[in-house]
């Protein structure tokens, strides 16, 4: 009885949902009417996305994602991080360097994955060609990591500064908690205006941990190129472990080297200690009109030139005045 109760309710009901649908219908259809419905039906419901476009996004939707961890995996070397744990490391990604005669010595590739990052190409540049760092990118790396262990340590703060807060019975801007309010505080100021609090709870440290923890893995992300620039990056597969992968290659000669000169002390390293290197580039590339020998050689080249020619011309007065001489003598007897 029940059931047919519910069921008769039902069916008594359907006119009038009936009667608000078509009220509802007739509605938006006056609405639409006014920006010309139904001969303008409006935007496209899907968006015909170009092959080139589409493919390329494809491409890099089925990437790997490079995965760090924090906390860092537990694996204490020392006393000191058995106690403490670890401290914070930057998982890097590695850079796999290789050489050969037809793509040069300092040829490398990494792993390609979707959330990597570069530095833009101006700012490569300008560290390779103004700051002279160049082969050698243990100074660029020393920064990151000193960046990284920074932003960790902050990140630390913020969470101690958030749980404080939540204890009535400390006060923050008492010796010695107010140094960590001094250095934390601030952000609340910059950031009270712009995130909204939430029934009443003030999540502005929450954002800003999470814009920290943003940071420090886009440094771990991070890939140095030098000597190359990011955009000299071709796109290709390799078989790694029987697993095919896509990697990022960087070879043959590096750009910078042939818009600006190449540093002097990589020129030096291959005259005197790997001649092997000097032989190969300016083999392969003697065409471009590219200095590949250090300066000093090339100023002693330069004197061992000037000196030959003014000894010819020394000889060559002699030899002339001689002949003068000898014809004056026979024209005067």
């Amino acid at each position: 009885l029940n059931l047919k109760f519910l069921m008769s309710l039902d069916e008594k009901f359907i006119p009038i949902r009936t009667a608000v649908y078509q009220i509802i219908e007739n509605f938006l259809k006056k609405i639409a009417g006014l920006f010309g419905y139904p001969q303008n039906p409006g935007m496209p419901t899907i968006y015909e996305m170009p092959n080139e476009t589409y493919a390329r996004s494809q491409f890099f939707d089925n990437l790997p994602t490079h995965k760090t961890y924090w906390p860092p995996i537990q694996q204490p070397e020392t006393w000191f991080e058995m106690i403490l744990g670890p401290a914070p490391k930057v998982e890097s990604i590695p850079r796999y360097i290789y050489e050969n005669k037809e793509e040069g010595f300092y040829s490398f590739y990494v792993e390609n994955y979707k959330n990597l990052y570069f530095l833009p190409d101006w700012l490569s540049e300008f560290i390779q060609v103004q700051l002279n760092i160049c082969l050698d990118i243990s100074i660029l790396e020393t920064v990151r990591e000193v960046l990284f262990i920074g932003l960790m340590i902050y990140s630390q703060m913020v969470i101690l500064r958030i749980a404080i807060s939540w204890l009535i019975y400390i006060n923050p801007y008492t010796f010695p908690w107010c140094y960590l309010a001094a250095a934390v505080d601030w952000t609340e100021d910059v950031l009270q205006g712009i995130v909204p609090a939430i029934l009443g709870v003030n999540i502005t440290g929450s954002v800003f941990l999470g814009v920290l923890g943003v940071i420090a893995d886009s440094l771990n992300n991070l890939v140095f190129t030098m000597p190359f620039l990011p955009s000299e990056a071709e796109e290709t597969k390799v078989l790694i472990n029987n697993d095919l992968k896509d990697i990022l290659v960087f070879h043959y000669l590096p750009i910078l080297w042939y818009r600006h000169s190449i540093p002097n002390n990589i020129r030096e390293y291959w005259y005197y200690q790997n001649p092997e290197i000097l032989e190969y580039m300016q083999k392969s590339y003697k065409d471009l009109n590219i200095q590949f020998l250090p300066d000093n050689i090339i100023q002693d080249l330069n004197l061992e030139t000037t000196d030959s020619l003014l000894s010819q011309m020394n000889s060559l007065s002699e030899s002339l005045s001689t002949q003068i001489l000898s014809v004056v003598g026979t024209n005067f007897f």
